[in-house]
């Protein structure tokens, strides 16, 4: 503690060392040492997998409602009406995702730096570009 100019006793303020001097930097993490989920081959979808395994079943029963309906005979723009159903659930798991695959596989290049994440941000715009294709 020390005595302010009133007398009365304060909080010492504690000594600021500078970093740029310190010769002990065995607190420094090196960026190759970082182990990340995808290291341990956790994906992005990992959390939801059970979810997406739902929401691609029913995906599935409508690509099969598909094949009955064309079986079926049935007329055709009923049956492009429900191409366009399945063709929009695919793209919003898709867009689902891409979402978790950026907020994860990417997220986790961006913690280790360098070339993983040039490589991370290459292969997500070329998948972002195969989306817009479609």
């Amino acid at each position: 503690m020390t005595t302010t100019e009133t007398g009365a006793d304060a909080p010492s303020t504690p000594d600021v060392t500078d970093v740029t001097d310190a010769t002990d930097v065995t607190d420094v993490t090196d960026v190759t040492d970082i182990v990340t989920d995808h290291d341990r081959g956790i994906h992005g979808y990992h959390k939801q997998k059970q979810e997406h395994l739902k929401r691609l079943r029913r995906i599935e029963g409508q690509i099969r409602g598909l094949q009955r309906m064309v079986d079926e005979d049935v007329y055709c723009i009923d049956i492009l009406t429900q191409v366009s159903a399945s063709t929009k659930a695919l793209q919003s798991f898709a867009l689902q995702l891409l979402e978790e695959h950026l907020r994860h596989c990417v997220a986790d290049a961006a913690v280790k730096g360098g070339d993983e994440i040039d490589a991370k941000v290459k292969e997500a715009t070329q998948a972002i570009a195969r989306m817009l294709r479609t």
